[in-house]
């Protein structure tokens, strides 16, 4: 038997373990894995790398002409890998082509990394841009430093491996944008409250509202969140009237919400105690609904926007899908029509009626709320099971 320093003999290997994919986390545990990974950044730090990776992300999936679907996957793949593994050892543009990458295979709209890291060069190095040939305003990749191009590839394929690892390759994804037109059909929303409904569902991949309520709750909470926006401080007439009775009807308890399965607190409701956690095992309450996630969103839109009427986050891309490039010159510039002062008087209106916050039941281990994010993913330890669903799971992810 070889005894030398550095083996280990049979007993001594790790045991083998089993990692369980947890399809939504509750806002509780959210704060605590974000707080753990955040690191010695600030708030308003994180909020801003975040919003620009989704912000990467959407101009490259729209370059390249991917469905909203995979844009949007590939955005709540980017949330959920840095609930695991710490901000300030990755490059957000790294994790964000490679949350992208695995999206496409999610939705089987695959490319390879070799296009993608095109689509981003040009978006990464304008000058590159300006010297290309192409006539669609690519970058050449044959141009490029073969061994920058190689190094930038085996990096996305060394993420991918992580991000696999973050949803235990469950490659299940449910979105809520069939759920807007079914649900607003139901409800008997017009089509224009829809249509903003459908933007606000896409909005909210830009935060982590995905990954902690299922989609038909997004949208729910999306609907509603077009109807209080499309009857506060309008102008009178059918539409505003129309759009208030949906507001009122979703803003109370009612038969809605068993024929939905959904919950009014999730919709609208925040706790008073909304501070970062000083530690996990002095858990405190901390529920932000979302409603309030998508306001305050446009709100910081609106603030950081400098012309009178500030884009949306999903305003149309600067660089519009192939696919739809010969509408462009039909389609109106959308702009945001709430300014940042209405919003935040709608915010405080919104407060007055808030409901307090539902209890939410945690799939982690129920003994220990220092147990959440304690699972170690990206290490070679062992042999490590990777099953779909966390123990007593009634749905499906």
């Amino acid at each position: 038997m070889d005894n030398t320093p550095g083996t280990q003999s049979p007993s001594q290997l790790p045991a083998s373990s089993i990692k369980y994919h947890h399809p939504y986390f509750t806002p509780t545990e959210i704060e605590i894995m974000s707080e753990k990974q955040r690191g010695k950044m600030t708030v308003t730090q994180e909020d801003k790398i975040r919003q620009n990776a989704c912000g990467f992300i959407d101009t490259i999936g729209s370059r390249i002409g991917f469905p909203r679907r995979t844009i949007a996957t590939g955005q709540s793949l980017y949330h959920r890998f840095h609930l695991f593994f710490p901000r300030k050892d990755f490059n957000f543009h790294d994790v964000a082509l490679a949350a992208l990458y695995v999206s496409t295979k999610m939705h089987d709209t695959l490319k390879k990394p070799r296009e993608l890291l095109a689509a981003s060069y040009a978006i990464r190095f304008p000058d590159v841009l300006s010297k290309s040939k192409s006539p669609f305003g690519e970058v050449d990749i044959d141009t490029m430093d073969p061994q920058l191009v190689e190094h930038d590839r085996q990096r996305l394929l060394a993420v991918e491996r992580l991000i696999l690892e973050t949803i235990c390759f469950n490659f299940t994804s449910r979105m809520a944008f069939p759920y807007v037109i079914k649900i607003g059909r139901a409800l008997g929303a017009g089509k224009k409250l829809t249509k903003l409904a459908w933007r606000l569902a896409i909005d909210s991949h830009r935060t982590f509202i995905p990954i902690e309520y299922p989609p038909h709750t997004v949208a729910l909470g999306s609907l509603y969140v077009a109807a209080i926006l499309g009857s506060f401080e309008q102008p009178e007439g059918e539409e505003r009237h129309a759009n208030l009775k949906l507001a009122s009807s979703l803003g109370q308890h009612g038969d809605w919400e068993q024929q939905f399965q959904a919950h009014l607190e999730d919709l609208e409701g925040i706790s008073t105690d909304i501070y970062l956690i000083p530690s996990p095992k002095s858990l405190q309450p901390i529920f932000i609904a979302i409603a309030h996630i998508m306001v305050d969103l446009l709100i910081q839109r609106a603030q950081t926007t400098a012309n009178t009427s500030p884009a949306t986050p999903s305003s149309p891309s600067p660089h519009p899908s192939p696919r739809n490039a010969y509408l462009s010159s039909l389609q109106p510039n959308h702009t945001n029509p709430y300014n940042t002062d209405q919003l935040i008087r709608l915010k405080i209106a919104m407060r007055e009626s808030d409901h307090d916050p539902r209890p939410r039941e945690s799939w982690q281990d129920p003994d220990s709320a220092s147990s959440v994010g304690r699972e170690v993913i990206g290490r070679n330890e062992g042999t490590v099971r990777f099953l779909f669903e966390p123990p007593g799971f009634a749905g499906r992810s």
